[in-house]
């Protein structure tokens, strides 16, 4: 009987992960809500099949990520998310066999393929997953410029300012925060705020004392 942890945020993504895990596998299903929690469940279950979505999580950067399935080298791991920016995708999958990638927009198919495959120990890794990394080794990875709006943005994010908060401060709607939110962190290649306040300390954007990273 497989071990899965649901390490997911958001309540409907959960409720819908465990159904499908108990009515398509005879399955023992554990809840992770943060870091320290997944890593004391993965102490107690090393080989449990991990269901994560990364950007919804508190995992600084892609580096946590990867100590953290390193030092439980017998668990799986499927990253489930909106949106996974192509340099982390390209790096987590080059780095470690142990991970599978699928979208939460994709068909219900490819979800069920990649528990599949990682039942058997192997990984799986959806169409859109593919294309994400051959688009990304194409590409030149020169990094592109921020607009002066997005570099605002930006060091709002690092002083801790809410989507909410930010959008009332430029008279702007959560919707238009949001929507540069997504291209600041597509441009940079980040996929976290944290990251987004490291970016903002190198470019000068923030007064390095008021942080401690």
């Amino acid at each position: 009987m497989r071990k899965y942890i649901i390490a997911d945020n958001q309540e409907l993504t959960r409720f819908a992960l465990e159904n499908l895990l108990r009515k398509d596998n005879e399955s023992i299903v554990y809840h992770a809500y943060d870091k320290a929690g997944l890593v004391e469940l993965l102490k107690e279950h090393e080989s449990a099949v991990v269901l994560l979505d990364y950007t919804l999580f508190d995992f600084a950067d892609e580096d946590q990520l990867l100590i953290i399935a390193e030092r439980f080298s017998l668990s799986d791991w499927v990253l489930i998310s909106d949106e996974l920016t192509p340099q982390f995708t390209r790096r987590v999958v080059y780095s470690s066999h142990q991970f599978s990638v699928v979208f939460k927009d994709g068909p219900l198919s490819e979800l069920r393929e990649a528990l599949n495959a990682v039942e058997r120990h192997t990984r799986y890794l959806s169409q859109r997953a593919l294309e994400t990394i051959i688009t990304q080794q194409q590409e030149d990875e020169t990094p592109s410029i921020l607009t002066t709006t997005e570099m605002e943005i930006v060091k709002a994010i690092a002083q801790g300012k809410t989507t909410k908060e930010i959008a009332a401060e430029r008279f702007s709607s959560i919707h238009t925060v949001t929507t540069h939110r997504k291209n600041i962190f597509r441009k940079l290649g980040i996929n976290t705020a944290h990251e987004a306040v490291k970016y903002a300390l190198r470019a000068g954007l923030i007064d390095p004392s008021e942080f401690y990273i």
